[in-house]
């Protein structure tokens, strides 16, 4: 009987938890929350309670809450030059997004490429300050006011990004700062209430939650970007479109299970540890990515020096290990790390991915060793030969 698979890719998704299958069975046969019959306010309890969760894991406000599709939905919606403040238009000329960042920023949404500029971050992974002040200090804003949009910890090296000290140049410079907490939720302590941020954004299924579910959870409700998605007046005008009741609901079981790992992440960070240890102990030269900078606790990216990213991972999954080379927002597409990049490394050769989540257990570590002990000796012996 073939051995059990072991799931080293968290950070692309996380398993399904239990808890949310079970809140999405039972909210499948939910009628319209927007109808005001019996049926129609159970499923608005549905969704109303899941936003309470939601709110609750950033220490945010409920009626601050919009779901979108997902993370990306919400990036689109939020990078956009036309807002509001209550009912006056507001308008934002440029955005400037880390080198580093998930594509769904660097895209810059529905800004002109034009309008979108780029902040370098530093060779350990660290968005760069000084150039962002720079770059706000330089902001012509006769024709309008900076957005800022920077992720909390990078989704391919996990490195925790200075957020507060970003929030305090945007806020001086008058401008407004998004944060994408995608990877951060669920792993590190959040709290909207106690930054320079305006909004974060999340997703469902990084958080053990059902795909195709996300949100944007601003520190108020006064200022808001024009609509994305416009029709019906659901989320409050916000995103139109019949909520996604059973999606939502699992996205709130994620979340309320999210606060709880939050208290095992030293464990995880334990785990993690040994996964470097293995990798440093069994691979020659190999480079861990950002390993002088605060770091995810469940997050290793890590080179093996002359070995392909592609070739390494299929390596991997024949001994029955699920890992990424790098990020996995590219539709199964492995190519130079536009992160590695960023942090000046070039195009590394082998840059594998390896993200762990609070089930995560000792055998699976042991099962990567092995696994990685049997591939690193097979490329010494195909070089020796060579």
């Amino acid at each position: 009987m073939a051995a059990q698979r072991i799931y080293l890719d968290y950070n692309a998704t996380a398993p399904l938890l239990s808890a949310a299958r079970e809140a999405m069975l039972d909210a499948l046969g939910a009628a319209n929350p927007s109808s005001v019959h019996a049926e129609g306010r159970a499923a608005r309890r549905i969704v109303e309670d899941a936003r309470r969760d939601v709110a609750e894991l950033v220490n945010g406000r409920s009626e601050h809450v919009v779901f979108t599709s997902g993370a990306t939905e919400a990036a689109s919606m939020l990078l956009t030059p036309e807002w509001t403040m209550g009912r006056a238009p507001l308008r934002f000329s440029r955005v400037y997004v880390s080198a580093a960042d998930h594509p769904c920023l660097l895209g810059g949404g529905r800004f002109s490429p034009e309008s979108v500029e780029r902040i370098g971050v530093t060779q350990d992974g660290l968005v760069d300050l000084a150039a962002l002040e720079r770059a706000l200090d330089a902001h012509d804003r006769t024709e309008g006011q900076p957005l800022v949009a920077v992720h909390a910890a990078n989704n391919e090296t996990g490195v925790i990004q200075p957020v507060e000290d970003v929030g305090r140049l945007v806020k001086k410079a008058g401008g407004v700062t998004i944060i994408d907490a995608v990877q951060a939720a669920g792993r590190v302590q959040l709290d909207i209430s106690k930054t320079c941020t305006d909004f974060l954004i999340l997703s469902s299924h990084k958080l053990g939650g059902p795909k195709g579910v996300g949100a944007l959870v601003g520190g108020a409700d006064l200022m808001m970007p024009t609509a994305l998605v416009k029709g019906g007046g659901q989320e409050k005008g916000h995103r139109a479109g019949t909520e996604n009741v059973p999606g939502i609901a699992g996205f709130g079981a994620a979340t309320r299970q999210a606060l709880f790992s939050l208290n095992h992440m030293e464990a995880v960070r334990s785990r993690r540890e040994e996964i470097e240890k293995a990798v440093l102990e069994l691979v020659p030269g190999a480079l861990i990515y950002g390993q002088n900078s605060e770091r995810l606790a469940n997050t290793v990216l890590f080179s093996i020096p002359g070995m392909k990213a592609e070739t390494a991972q299929i390596a991997f999954d024949l001994n029955g290990i699920a890992l990424s080379a790098g990020s996995a927002c590219s539709s199964g597409k492995v190519g130079p790390s536009h992160v590695l990049q960023a942090m000046d490394y070039g195009e590394q050769a082998g840059a594998l991915r390896v993200s762990i989540g609070v089930e995560t257990e000792d055998e699976d570590i042991q099962r990567f060793r092995a696994a990685l002990q049997k591939i690193a000796t097979k490329r010494r012996t195909t070089n020796a030969a060579a």
